[in-house]
């Protein structure tokens, strides 16, 4: 009896011992563990986390994904609604598979269909031989996830006007349209941060002209100054060089709501007694606005850099949808939307329209992630 009492005991002592170093580490975690413990519990952002990831997962590796390359285009598949994947042919399952298409004048309208030709199935296979391409932009390869046998077309989302893979253009337009905006909205808050500590933190004068050239640069128009600065770029430079204008131009752009916020931060804190102390003891301007006035907010500045690509992204599209971004044949989800802007286009080819729901599920989960951190840095919560 006694040798089972001892055993309940050492068990209680045991679950005593654990929840008091779990309170212990609790009280003990740093602002940034409590942060991402938060954020764990954020369900919606949680989700949001998974479908960014599985984004940038496809884009980076865009080439094994996408079934075909951007210069890749049948001239008689132009304007095929999306495959039909089939799994059973005459009555036997034969997993999946697709027919080949032949076109056929319509009686009435007298318009070209596509009609599948029913004679023989064409298996989908998986980890095929294709285009080569280069994963990461080093390693050559030409295995791609999926493709159909005897030369049938796996076309998925359907095909453009010049019979080039919707699917395709979506997964390596989105290595553009997820990065840039990346890219662009790390260097607004690099420039935001810096401009908007320098002016918060020495005031006057330097204040003043900062605060100016902010406030003209937010009365000016956001198509009018992208066309001005577009317009600025040589049309036949190479793709690579208009990635990194267009990024250039994001940034010049979207850094001066920033720089106000940290502005107005850098105001309220520099009087703090702390930071008064570090002035007193000899301790440089640069290293008081980096370790004692930055960490102060950084929740907050986290915060905004989560929210600013949502903001990028649709700015990068409405520049390509406008004709002032990326140029054919490198591609992005704006120029993936600008074959949609004709009507006739819409109702007679729907499928158009599918790059703009892959913009809309990312400018929505990068809101909701940046909805979860904010919930998560707030201390009230």
């Amino acid at each position: 009896m006694s040798v089972t009492v001892d055993k309940k005991q050492a068990r209680l002592q045991r679950k005593l011992e654990k929840a008091r170093k779990k309170e212990e580490k609790y009280y003990l975690a740093s602002q940034w563990t409590l942060m991402a413990r938060k954020l764990g519990k954020h369900k919606l952002a949680r989700f949001s986390l998974i479908v960014l990831g599985i984004f940038y997962f496809v884009a980076l590796f865009g080439g094994f994904f996408a079934p075909y390359s951007l210069t890749a285009y049948d001239s008689s598949y132009k304007d095929t609604a999306p495959t039909k994947i089939h799994f059973y042919h005459d009555g036997e399952f034969i997993g999946p598979f697709v027919y080949k298409y032949a076109q056929e004048r319509d009686p009435v309208t007298y318009q070209k269909v596509f009609v599948e030709d029913t004679s023989s199935p064409c298996r989908i296979n998986f980890f095929v031989e294709g285009e080569e391409y280069k994963i990461l932009g080093l390693i050559p390869s030409s295995i791609h996830l999926f493709g159909a046998e005897n030369g049938a077309k796996v076309m998925i989302f359907g095909s453009d006007s010049l019979g080039r893979d919707m699917l395709s253009r979506i997964i390596l337009g989105s290595q553009i349209s997820l990065t840039i905006p990346f890219a662009g909205t790390f260097i607004s808050f690099i420039l935001g941060l810096v401009i908007g500590s320098i002016s918060g933190y020495f005031g006057g004068k330097v204040d003043a002209f900062i605060q100016r050239v902010i406030e003209v640069l937010n009365s000016l128009p956001s198509i009018p100054l992208w066309m001005a600065l577009s317009a600025a770029i040589p049309a036949d430079i190479p793709p690579a060089q208009m990635y990194l204008m267009i990024t250039v131009i994001l940034s010049l752009i979207g850094w001066t709501g920033l720089a106000r916020v940290v502005r107005g931060k850098f105001m309220s804190l520099k009087n703090e007694d702390y930071v008064l102390a570090a002035k007193l003891a000899g301790v440089s301007d640069m290293k008081i606005i980096m370790k004692h006035l930055v960490p102060g907010f950084m929740s907050y500045l986290v915060v905004s850099l989560t929210l600013g690509i949502p903001g990028m992204i649709i700015g990068e599209t409405s520049m390509s949808f406008l004709g002032l971004g990326i140029q054919s044949p490198a591609t992005s989800w704006g120029v993936l939307l600008k074959d949609a802007q004709n009507i006739s286009n819409i109702a007679n080819y729907p499928w158009r329209l599918i790059p703009l729901i892959f913009v809309v599920l990312a400018v929505l989960a990068f809101n909701f992630l940046g909805d979860g951190i904010r919930d998560a840095a707030d201390p009230y919560k």
